[in-house]
């Protein structure tokens, strides 16, 4: 196994975390203190899931015209332009296609980059590897916030902290090779409604989780504000959502390695179910940290068994299709998670962000228990 070009890819795609870790906050609380409401800030954070499924439609095309470390280079490099462009053109319609932008751009690195590490993960260690993967992503989006903190919201730093994080990720994939082979149509992301078809579990874990961490990362800050919280506090509610993300993917990744893999998908299913019925019972208790953790936990392990699971499925030109569908479904859930979220806040309910987490993860719950996890197999089987 390429040891090297494993940490570098994760490196560049981590890279990634941290620089949205540090610029969603900002423009979700720079938003708020320009007067806008949920639901404007809300269309903000779902503008760059629009993007992810523009990204998805030319990944592969763009990758087999560029090659896949050089393609990565690029969109990194243009992410890195869309977010210094933030600090320097403050305008609410313009962030719009900023965002956008963002969002296509990255969604290309994301396909490519996810696809490589799976195709290099040996099949014994595909569970820990993965989730070595996820815990650095969960902790560049925790360190993200924090480091908000520290660089303060009132000034642009955090934009041009974005900026040279994803420059550095586009360096650190200078002279690799060996990503999966990929022809024009194989990240063409024709096909979602098949994909989705053969594995319906997987797929409504893939968009639960992407509604999930675009609310995390906008929305729940705004969450605890309007809840009576202040500014710091609120911050570290969304820092230690990720840390229960973080914290528990390895022993995610090292329990799918030796346990029923679809027995652990039932068990973060539940558990999400659980904890976001909790949280509008405990916000104002104690017993509400541990219960972060929990829900951070558990919609992280959705994502990595997703992957996991895809990883152990597909290959080559496949596994990089498969990708393309996954990030797909990540742009839909980003788009419908903040929008939706966004209007029910404003319109409906102040706890609106935890109980539209319930119904997801309840749907995700029926799926587990009603559905095979690959159905294609299933029919296979019957036959």
């Amino acid at each position: 196994m390429r040891w090297g070009t494993y940490f570098a890819v994760c490196g560049a795609v981590i890279s990634i975390g941290l620089a949205l870790g540090v610029t969603m906050p900002l423009v979700s609380l720079r938003l708020e203190s320009w007067g806008h409401g949920t639901f404007a800030i809300g269309v903000m954070a779902a503008t760059p899931a629009v993007g992810v499924l523009l990204g998805a439609s030319l990944a592969g095309r763009l990758a087999a015209r560029f090659g896949t470390t050089s393609l990565m280079q690029m969109c990194l490099l243009v992410g890195a332009l869309s977010v210094a462009l933030l600090a320097v053109v403050q305008s609410y319609p313009v962030w719009v296609a900023l965002r956008l932008l963002i969002g296509v751009a990255l969604t290309v690195v994301f396909i490519l980059g996810e696809s490589w590490i799976n195709q290099l993960a040996v099949e014994e260690w595909r569970g820990r590897l993965v989730a070595l993967y996820g815990t650095g992503y969960a902790l560049s989006q925790l360190s993200g916030p924090l480091l908000l903190s520290a660089l303060g919201t009132t000034n642009d730093l955090g934009f041009w902290t974005g900026t040279g994080l994803l420059i550095g990720g586009s360096l650190l994939l200078l002279g690799r090779a060996g990503a999966p082979s990929v022809d024009a149509h194989s990240a063409s992301g024709r096909g979602l409604w098949a994909f989705c078809s053969r594995l319906p579990t997987i797929a409504w874990a893939v968009v639960l989780f992407a509604a999930f961490e675009a609310m995390m990362l906008t929305l729940l800050p705004i969450y605890g504000l309007r809840q009576g919280f202040n500014q710091e506090v609120a911050l570290l509610m969304a820092s230690v959502v990720v840390v229960g993300d973080a914290a528990l993917q390895l022993p995610i990744g090292w329990l799918a390695d030796r346990m029923s893999r679809r027995t652990l998908f039932r068990a973060c299913g539940l558990t999400l179910l659980v904890s976001s019925l909790a949280i509008p019972l405990l916000l104002h208790t104690p017993v509400i940290w541990p219960i972060w953790v929990l829900f951070g936990a558990s919609a992280g392990g959705l994502f990595t068994l997703a992957l996991i699971l895809i990883g152990e499925h597909y290959r080559d030109d496949e596994l990089v299709r498969a990708n393309a569908h996954v990030a797909q479904l990540w742009g839909i859930g980003c788009l419908v998670g903040p929008l939706a979220t966004g209007a029910a806040s404003q319109w409906i309910s102040g706890h609106a962000l935890p109980l539209m987490m319930a119904l997801g993860a309840a749907g995700f719950v029926w799926l587990a228990w009603n559905r095979e996890l690959f159905e294609d197999e299933a029919a296979t089987a019957a036959d």
